[in-house]
């Protein structure tokens, strides 16, 4: 399915900048789904309406976009989701799902039909608040994000109707033994031969889909990295709040990548390790270069959950020292 662009230039910048704030105050805990919609809607200038397990997420002058988050594995470049077909844990649990002695196929239609109605209603919902005679923009939007925090990946696809015609579905018997066994039904694209979703009938009905994470030069796939960004020069980008900022600059006078490099190089090569408090900023982050060699120090010797955090414990000890 193809892409959709989502930010401008200026939008793409301001949403990095406001997630590298949030991973500043998450001290390491969990995303949220709220967190990403306010990120989102603040760089696209939407109002905020608050996330909804109900609703669509994001419905504002007849753009549509339903947004799905996914923890992706932490050691690895995000980058290398690329290309990879992943499953969602739900669409949606808006669905019955036929019980008796009912053939796949018979299954399938009407589970694709059920949710073939509840995309219609939601792009009837956004076509009631949009302007008159705008075609609804209807959209779905896809996060992964590392459980360290350190990277999220995000592209948007057209949110379309599905038809059964092209679709093929089989039952598939799981548990047994010790566990209670349970009834899926996996449905399959014909033209590929992909599993495009697997329906639960266990706790709960509900649509699991599978989706296809773009390729690296796709130009509607965005990657940001909030926490030691390598970039050219062998240099690091670290994303600081306002307030860490401002205080960095209080004991070292100028903030460059020169003055805070050599500032961490000639006070941190002997020192352990050290915990601060977590850091409480609503403003979007600011980005600060560093070398390499200098951001490797600073996050052996104090390594805290994000950037933010290791500059916070190097700001106490440059205080300790004056």
């Amino acid at each position: 399915m193809p892409t959709l662009p989502v930010f401008t230039p200026n939008q793409r910048d301001n949403v990095h900048r406001l997630l590298a704030a949030k991973v500043a105050r998450m001290m390491g805990r969990k995303l949220e789904e709220a967190e990403w919609a306010d990120a989102y809607g603040r760089a696209k200038g939407i109002p905020t309406r608050g996330w909804s397990n109900l609703n669509i997420d994001v419905m504002h002058e007849g753009l549509g976009v339903e947004h799905k988050m996914l923890c992706y594995r932490s050691n690895a470049n995000i980058a290398q989701a690329c290309g990879e077909t992943l499953m969602h844990p739900a669409a949606t649990r808006a669905i019955r799902v036929p019980t008796g002695k009912v053939s796949a196929e018979r299954a399938m239609r009407e589970i694709l039909r059920q949710y073939a109605e509840l995309i219609e209603q939601r792009t009837e919902k956004v076509r009631e608040q949009a302007p008159s005679g705008t075609k609804p923009d209807m959209r779905t939007g896809w996060l992964l994000w590392q459980e360290s925090l350190r990277q999220f990946l995000y592209f948007e696809e057209p949110m379309r109707v599905p038809n059964a015609d092209h679709y093929t579905a089989e039952w598939v018997e799981s548990g047994g033994g010790s566990r209670k066994g349970s009834r899926n039904l996996w449905i399959y694209e014909k033209a590929t031969g992909k599993k495009r979703f697997s329906v639960t009938t266990a706790a709960g009905a509900k649509i699991q889909p599978y989706f296809d994470v773009p390729l690296p030069n796709d130009p509607n796939l965005y990657i940001f990295t909030v926490i030691g960004e390598i970039i050219m020069d062998g240099n690091v980008r670290c994303w600081l709040t306002r307030t860490t900022w401002h205080d960095l600059e209080q004991v070292l006078g100028r903030i460059n990548p020169q003055t805070v490099s050599q500032a961490i190089q000639r006070l941190l090569a002997k020192l352990p390790a050290a915990e601060a408090g977590p850091v409480v900023d609503e403003e979007p982050a600011q980005p600060l270069e560093i070398s390499a060699e200098a951001y490797a120090l600073l996050t052996s010797r104090l390594p805290g959950v994000n950037d933010d955090h290791s500059f916070q414990l190097l700001i106490r000890l440059l205080r300790q020292m004056r």
